[in-house]
């Protein structure tokens, strides 16, 4: 379980270009992490996994950089259709967040940079949270491919009060997804995805004063599609806000 008191670090890259590391100021603006938690089985959920793909796809947000998570918990998968991009570690990641407030576990819900739960679907209000959380200043962190390997990552983070105990994930997310949905109720819609977090592991976490310095294996499964392909990384304060976030490479 990834607990709420943790601190994460997450990083991300297009496989299409591993070798080819770009610094943060090449990036096209502050990073800002959007999760969106979602189903198949949720009607709701469409308009929310649209909203998603728009701003992966168009970046609406001026100086901003919106990187997605789409999280597909399993709490619908009970009725009627089983989400094939679901997994219990997402529902346990949003109750993590809710915490005792099971009123703050539903679908389709974003937070933006960890923040307090948005519907999914509204447009204004996650974009106004989106421009909040660029206002806020983030850690630094830095990684590296081991002698031009893609499948050896370096990551360091320095000491920062901020990173104190941070856990280092490494989420596999894959873009262009799509499902023909036989049953429930979504039944007969083909939805689309983009950013479905497909492995989310835990690499290992920095010490006491905040510093992490580690070589990471990365591995995709083979039914991946390559070129679809990003890894992404956060650091999330013990408060649960989203507080360092790095690009190595990205063709999109």
């Amino acid at each position: 379980m990834i607990g709420r008191l943790r601190t994460v670090l997450f990083l991300t890259w297009t496989v299409g270009a591993l070798l080819a590391y770009r610094p943060m100021a090449a990036q096209s603006g502050t990073p800002v992490l959007v999760e969106l938690f979602t189903s198949e089985g949720c009607s709701s959920c469409p308009a929310a996994d649209q909203l998603l793909s728009e701003l992966v796809r168009t970046q609406p947000v001026p100086g901003v950089r919106i990187v997605a998570l789409s999280e597909h918990v399993d709490y619908w998968d009970h009725q009627g259709w089983k989400d094939p991009f679901s997994n219990a570690m997402f529902t346990r990641r949003q109750q993590d967040h809710a915490g005792p407030a099971a009123s703050d576990v539903y679908t389709p819900q974003i937070l933006v940079d960890g923040g307090a739960g948005i519907v999914g679907s509204d447009r204004a209000a996650v974009l106004k949270a989106i421009r909040g959380a660029a206002a806020t200043a983030k850690a630094t962190i830095a990684a590296q491919w081991i002698d031009g390997d893609p499948r050896q990552l370096r990551i360091e983070v320095p000491a920062d009060a901020r990173t104190a105990r941070a856990s280092v994930l490494l989420a596999v997310t894959e873009d262009g997804l799509q499902s023909s949905v036989k049953r429930g109720e979504n039944e007969g819609r083909e939805l689309k995805h983009d950013g479905v977090t497909r492995r989310l592991i835990e690499a290992g976490r920095a010490d006491g004063a905040g510093a992490f310095k580690r070589a990471v294996p990365v591995s995709m499964d083979s039914g991946l599609k390559l070129r679809n392909v990003h890894v992404v990384a956060f650091v999330q304060s013990p408060a649960g806000k989203i507080i360092a976030i790095q690009v190595l490479s990205d063709s999109r």
